[in-house]
């Protein structure tokens, strides 16, 4: 429901608009006759006319959608190192790609792993994008613990066990506890006994807080958000619309 406030504001604008030459509308300044009847114009007009209440509301969304943009790429830009480049999120794709898409996401996210299979595709049919995956569990416990399992994987046996673990993890369905953990790594042929034991290590620990950090330092509060370059994309996005972004960012380069 819009607020009378702003409903008023708005037929204000749309009674300035159909009459130019009226005296300028100040609404801190009127008596209460003239506010009573400025009330009934408001409403006799809003009941002739409600399809300026949606045009209004339009424009206004369009307005703050504008706004969230430009806070969003103001973000990015500032922590544009971090997010790129933090020296311990795991790094895919083509390394030396032109075009950055990071990835903040969690196991357990229903769009996350709906979103795996596009990412990959993605990957695979554009050999210059560098894909970097920000480990950033906010569904609970079981997400924490995979999260914990897959960092501590990569400290141990390095970024090709790391990617398969991420694989298998982001398709499990069951709970993450200590013997599904062992046996993904067994069946992987890494030592599950030193990835276990490292998942609660300080450096896995402060990688996490890091990347929550980030997290709140850009406003990010779900999973998955993306940022290709300096954008932020919040939510779910199938790989031919960022792929067509990408596009536009090269041509816009070139």
């Amino acid at each position: 429901m819009i607020a009378p406030t702003r409903m008023a504001l708005m037929a204000a604008c749309a009674l300035s608009l159909t009459a130019p030459a009226a005296r300028a509308l100040d609404l801190n300044d009127m008596t209460e006759a003239e506010q009573t009847a400025f009330g009934a114009a408001v409403r006799s007009y809003l009941m002739e006319n409600p399809e300026v209440i949606l045009e209004a509301v339009d424009v206004l969304e369009q307005q703050q959608a504008q706004a969230d943009a430009r806070r969003d790429e103001a973000l990015v830009a500032a922590n544009l190192q971090e997010l790129q480049d933090d020296g311990y999120s795991w790094v895919g794709g083509n390394p030396e790609g032109d075009i950055t898409l990071v990835e903040f996401m969690d196991y357990r996210c229903g769009y996350c792993r709906r979103a795996a299979p596009e990412v990959e595709a993605l990957l695979a049919a554009d050999s210059n994008i560098r894909f970097v995956i920000k480990e950033f569990p906010i569904l609970g416990d079981a997400s924490v613990l995979s999260s914990r399992f897959a960092i501590a994987t990569k400290l141990v046996a390095g970024d090709a066990a790391y990617k398969d673990i991420h694989d298998t993890l982001i398709a499990f369905t069951g709970e993450p506890n200590e013997v599904a953990m062992r046996r993904m790594a067994e069946g992987l042929s890494l030592d599950a006994d030193a990835i276990l034991a490292k998942m609660d290590a300080p450096e896995v620990t402060e990688q996490l807080q890091r990347t929550r950090t980030l997290a709140q330092t850009l406003s990010i509060s779900g999973t998955p958000t993306f940022v290709l370059e300096e954008e932020m994309l919040r939510g779910y996005l199938p790989a031919d619309q960022i792929q067509i972004m990408i596009e536009e960012i090269r041509a816009a380069r070139s």
